[in-house]
């Protein structure tokens, strides 16, 4: 059978450009489908305007640092247009940068929503078009609990939190996570009154329990009020304020509700039943190559639902493209990769591999070698002595996981991925030349502190003596 496009993709977010751009870049004929915005939720409504938002908020965050500033009498500085210097530069990131990455694939932009005929054919905008092999690559929507009253109330989301037009004296975020927590940050530090609450016990509940408290504390430093442990009950309106009603009693009223508590999935104008394609609750189905139920179909990124992150997108759109050049018994196990994650937040928070619950509940014996930022000279002469390095490691030098809180942590988890990845011993990341005095020489002492706990053996010990 004679196709129109060799490739078609379903979503042009960080996975479904990672698939058209290298896939038209390879001499692939590819049909390019975004309803909204290509760079998809990370770089229009999240990733990429939320670090732009902390930036600035940081920027201002300093001047309250300044006790020079505060001799001379100053007034702390207001915001200048924060939404609309963002709006701003993702109009530009988008206009000269993303297109040109596109020049080479049938793009149908804003055209209306996919939906497929077959496992073959795809209607888009009135019109069919068919392709060999298709990769739906449609991502997650914010999920929004049904909580009583919540309708009654105009709430925010990543999706329309950017388009704000200035700072609100006061917030409510519901939910603790990733995008909560760098929120409750960033409008802080801009001059927001801003309350968390949210059902779990800490914040960053994908994390330990030290990483959340460590951040809480700097939260609490900063006058950002944490509720853990809540459900809201309900939701009303009173004059111009929302009212909160927890189930512990409490009642949080503020100017603005930010709801950032999960994802959903909505595969509804997909019409994947047409094409034989089985999903449920917890996004489409697929096999350990991204392959789903219908063989010439894809399914790499937030879809899935195996990790809801933007890296992980890009390098699953990577892996679905490859395998699906290659013959079955050859594909690649986008499972087998080490997934490391950051919260943006100051402190940052990062993470990869197992956590030490993960570790606990499959009964795996490990010891935690931590090194803290408070410890480190030239993180206390720098002024960010907050956090630590704190990795599980086995006697035998497995490095299991590893969870980094303090300045640079993102920039330092990528070494940690690619040991645990690739299965390298502590040793050898004993042995590698860290420059100094960056963070990441924290890492170095992480292994050197391993490897001193092996001096504590009596026969080790009797052996260097020997040796000596």
């Amino acid at each position: 059978m004679k196709y129109d496009y060799d490739i078609c993709v379903i979503g042009l977010g960080p996975a479904g450009m990672a698939v058209s751009v290298m896939g038209s870049n390879m001499g692939l004929k590819v049909l390019g489908i975004e309803q909204r915005a290509l760079g998809g939720e990370c770089m229009n409504v999240g990733c990429i305007p939320s670090k732009a938002l902390l930036r600035m908020a940081q920027s201002r965050h300093l001047f309250t640092k300044l006790d020079t500033w505060a001799l001379a009498g100053g007034t702390l500085p207001e915001p200048q247009r924060p939404f609309e210097r963002i709006a701003e530069h993702v109009k530009y990131i988008n206009d000269k940068k993303t297109k040109a990455m596109f020049d080479k694939v049938d793009l149908k932009l804003r055209e209306g929503s996919a939906s497929f005929v077959d496992a073959h054919t795809v209607s888009v905008g009135g019109k069919e078009y068919t392709a060999k092999r298709t990769f739906v690559c449609t991502g997650t929507r914010p999920a929004v609990p049904p909580i009583e009253g919540i309708d009654t109330v105009e709430y925010l989301t990543n999706e329309n939190i950017f388009q704000l037009e200035e700072i609100p004296r006061s917030m409510v975020i519901i939910g603790g996570g990733a995008i909560g927590s760098e929120m409750a940050q960033a409008f802080s530090r801009l001059g927001c009154r801003v309350t968390v609450t949210h059902m779990d016990k800490h914040l960053l509940p994908s994390a330990d329990p030290e990483a959340g408290e460590l951040l809480e504390e700097v939260f609490a430093q900063e006058g950002i009020a944490v509720y853990n442990d809540r459900r809201i009950s309900t939701v009303s309106k009173k004059g111009g304020d929302i009212v909160l009603e927890t189930d512990h009693g409490e009642t949080l009223t503020s100017e603005r509700l930010l709801i950032a508590a999960g994802r959903r999935y909505d595969f509804s104008a997909l019409k994947l039943e047409n094409a034989g394609v089985a999903y449920g609750a917890h996004g489409i189905k697929v096999d350990k190559t991204l392959r789903t139920s219908q063989p010439n179909i894809y399914a790499p990124g937030d879809c899935n639902g195996a990790y809801l992150l933007t890296h992980a997108a890009m390098h699953q759109g990577m892996i679905a493209l490859m395998n699906a050049m290659l013959p079955r018994p050859f594909g690649f196990d986008f499972r087998r990769y080490a997934v490391p994650w950051t919260v943006f937040t100051e402190p940052q928070v990062s993470h990869v591999g197992m956590t030490e619950k993960e570790l606990k509940v499959r009964k795996i014996a490990y010891e935690i070698v931590e090194e803290r930022y408070a410890d480190y000279g030239a993180a206390i002469a720098e002024g960010i002595g907050v956090g630590s390095v704190r990795a599980s490691i086995s006697k035998a030098g497995r490095i299991y996981g590893v969870t980094i809180v303090g300045e640079g942590s993102g920039e330092m988890i990528g070494e940690w991925a690619l040991a645990i990845q690739n299965k390298l011993r502590i040793h050898k990341i004993m042995f590698l030349q860290h420059a100094f005095p960056t963070m990441s020489f924290l890492t170095k002492r992480v292994s050197e502190g391993w490897m001193m706990n092996r001096m504590r053996s009596r026969i080790l010990r009797a052996l260097v003596r020997l040796m000596f």
